[in-house]
């Protein structure tokens, strides 16, 4: 996946399936970028300082984002680790 920052958020490209994203805003971008350094997408949330009341808002983008196969699971990503081991 490719990430390019833009003033409206950023766009995220997939390579594998050829899926371009745009993200609209700037957490949205912060908490995506997050997902890898912490053991969970609430932790992730936390550390990005988004608000509780909208945490339903930045899950819904991120379950897209996974949709899109732009985000992937981690529990995905380790079962794909194990199967070419």
């Amino acid at each position: 996946m490719s990430v390019r920052p833009e003033p409206f958020g950023a766009l995220l490209y997939h390579f594998g399936n050829r899926k371009l994203s745009f993200l609209k805003d700037r957490t949205l971008l912060e908490l995506v970028r997050a997902l890898d350094e912490h053991p969970s997408l609430d932790a992730a949330l936390d550390a990005c300082g988004v608000p509780e009341t909208q945490h339903s808002r930045y899950l819904k983008a991120i379950q897209t984002l996974v949709a899109s196969e732009i985000v992937v699971r981690r529990d995905a990503v380790t079962a794909d680790a194990k199967e070419t081991a």
